[in-house]
């Protein structure tokens, strides 16, 4: 029950939500996490290790990127709340906003993009 309780706590927060959302089909860098939320890096930093805490999401680094995407195998109480979310929030304005936002962050490079969120 300890990890089931965990995983609804860590998506008590709506940029958690978001997080886990944008993340559906690809792997993102920090940095385009941080441009899409608009908040500040230790903001995200704390939503995103949440979520690795409640395995909802994994890192991976590669040179001097970190990336996060949704895990290969989630835990069954990790699996059902993406189900959930994934179920619950597509038509929501927000999430397709969030969508918009990412086609544009996705058209700027890493390196352009991680010099200005830094």
């Amino acid at each position: 029950m300890f990890e089931f309780m965990n995983t609804i706590k860590a998506i008590a927060d709506s940029n958690r939500v978001r997080i886990i959302s944008i993340l559906q089909g690809r792997e993102l860098c920090v940095c385009q996490i941080i441009k899409m939320l608009n908040l500040a890096p230790s903001t995200v930093s704390k939503h995103i290790s949440i979520l690795r805490q409640a395995r909802l999401i994994e890192d991976r680094k590669e040179g001097r990127w970190m990336y996060y995407r949704l895990p290969d195998s989630p835990s069954p109480p990790a699996k059902g709340i993406i189900t959930l979310i994934n179920n619950s929030i597509t038509n929501d304005q927000q999430i397709i906003h969030d969508n918009q936002i990412m086609k544009e962050i996705l058209s700027v490079s890493k390196e352009e993009l991680c010099q200005t969120t830094n």
